[in-house]
């Protein structure tokens, strides 16, 4: 059987809960839902900043298990506005470029902080040659 590593990383927001950021098990990546809190645990109030600094820590933790953007094949949004969804697709669009991956936006009534209104989760598999 592969083995199982665990990443709780140093930059990213510490977990609310019991979890980590990432789990990597052979080519498979899994990355916990990532928020707009920066690393100083300040959150910017426009959702558009949050997306930013949530992608950014989603990056950082899909990287820290060796992938890139383009191993990501399946993400779910959670919004507590759908209607946001316009305004956040271009940090998206420009995050993938041609890589599109398997999809999911879910309307909620809230996230674990009641300034949070998004949150990003993905699946990625890595390529024989990333490491």
């Amino acid at each position: 059987m592969t083995g199982i590593e665990r990443y709780l990383l140093e930059d990213q927001p510490e977990p609310v809960s019991h979890y980590c950021h990432a789990v990597r098990a052979g080519d498979r990546v899994w990355l916990s839902g990532t928020v707009g809190i920066r690393p100083d645990g300040s959150v910017p109030s426009d959702v558009v900043e949050q997306f930013e600094v949530a992608m950014n820590n989603l990056d950082g933790a899909l990287r820290a298990t060796g992938g890139r953007p383009e191993n990501i094949v399946k993400v779910q949004v959670f919004l507590i506005d759908v209607n946001d969804r316009e305004k956040i697709n271009p940090i998206r669009q420009a995050y993938f470029g041609e890589h599109r991956p398997a999809s999911t936006l879910v309307g909620i009534p809230a996230l674990v902080s009641p300034e949070l209104k998004v949150e990003i989760e993905a699946e990625a598999i890595l390529d024989s040659g990333t490491d």
